[in-house]
């Protein structure tokens, strides 16, 4: 694998591979162009920001270094018209003055939430930043969503990505001990976009790294009750007023929640009346297994997404609190004009000692893989 660094404002790099078609005669071979493109289009607290482009010649994945984010992923359909579908801003700029819901971005140290920010970690009491009512959400205050990343392009015969590390330091919002955070994000000839982190630590702290990109893959002309959902997930954690699991790990048999078989999104809101921000259960047990965990479609477009994931459950939030948000391209997002699928741990685990432990200590490795495959169903 080749690495390249950023010392030019703007770089374009591409590899050619030859592709085989099925024969009919004779092997048919089509050149295919795997492309980056690095912009510094701004400074952050006397850091570059620059804004990428992946390009693997048929579909394209844009993204930052600031917050980790990416800002858009653009897909063909069954008629091969390309479309952005994620909820985003203009320009990566706009992200360092705008406050937005999270969208694209890398949500840590601890995504999800942390009951009133309180936890208890060998026996020491610590309290984080309160940033959503009385809990704490997604980071605290400024999260790694509000970091600038250091960052490297790489690029071998059939992937392009860029590598980014962050140092968080002993305190930072409230977390003890200093973490040093990797991401990976990559885009492959095979139309697979690969988000990676790893985290290692000097002392004991709580870690849980996720990407919080909004999806519409009907191109962001209206909201997402039309797109068809498959989980094979076999439970879920309920919440309670405040969106914290209550501790209980419950079957989805008989409930909205059960995705088990496609389901239309708008008929399973109107029956949980009102829209999703849940933990699904993915495993029960921490282990490395690439794991088939969602199935999203979006009939009158063709375009269908699947997410695989190593991690024990996934967020499924149908952006119910977004409203009259002006987006990208004079665009205004409403209510469930977007979907997150947040592969992470469950929510407030180091408060519930029967979910999985968010524990880090110092000498292991935070490992954390997803994959979002993309493809089209005429």
């Amino acid at each position: 694998m080749k690495y390249l660094n950023n010392l030019a404002t703007v770089a374009i790099l591409s590899a050619a591979v030859a592709c085989s078609q099925k024969p009919t005669q004779e092997p048919v071979k089509e050149e295919v162009n795997l492309m980056i493109k690095a912009e510094k289009v701004a400074e952050h607290e006397g850091q570059p920001v620059f804004h990428y482009v992946l390009d693997n010649g048929n579909m394209q994945v844009e993204m930052s270094n600031y917050g980790g984010l990416i800002s858009k992923i653009i897909v063909p359909d069954k008629n091969g018209k390309l479309e952005n579908i994620t909820l985003t801003l203009d320009s990566v700029p706009e992200y360092l003055t705008k406050s937005n819901p999270f969208f694209g971005a890398t949500a840590g140290r601890v995504a999800n939430r942390i009951a009133k920010g309180k936890f208890e970690l060998e026996g020491k009491p610590y309290e984080l930043a309160i940033n959503n009512g009385e809990n704490h959400l997604h980071g605290g205050l400024v999260g790694f969503n509000k970091k600038v990343w250091t960052p490297e392009t790489y690029t071998n015969d059939s992937i392009v990505g860029v590598k980014m590390t962050y140092t968080s330091p002993d305190g930072e919002e409230g977390y003890p001990g200093t973490l040093t955070s990797t991401l990976w994000m990559e885009l492959s000839l095979e139309n697979t976009l690969r988000i990676r982190f790893e985290a290692t630590t000097d002392q004991a702290t709580i870690v849980n790294l996720t990407n919080h990109t909004y999806f519409n893959l009907g191109g962001i002309h209206r909201d997402v009750l039309d797109h068809e959902f498959q989980f094979w997930a076999d439970a879920y954690t309920p919440v309670d007023a405040g969106l914290i699991p209550t501790g209980e790990v419950k079957d989805v048999t008989g409930t909205p929640f059960d995705f088990r078989t496609p389901k239309i999104l708008g008929d399973q809101i109107t029956a949980n009346g009102g829209g999703f921000d849940h933990n699904m259960v993915q495993k029960l047990e921490k282990s490395s297994d690439m794991k088939h965990f969602v199935k999203v479609r979006h009939p009158e477009s063709g375009r269908v997404m699947d997410m695989y994931s190593d991690n024990v459950g996934v967020q499924f939030y149908t952006a119910n609190f977004l409203e009259n948000f002006a987006g990208a391209d004079g665009i205004t997002y409403d209510k469930h004009w977007g979907f997150c699928l947040e592969s992470q741990n469950w929510p407030d685990a180091i408060n519930k000692p029967n979910f999985p432990s968010p524990i880090l200590n110092p000498g292991e490795k935070y490992v954390h893989n997803i994959e979002y495959r993309f493809s089209v169903e005429k």
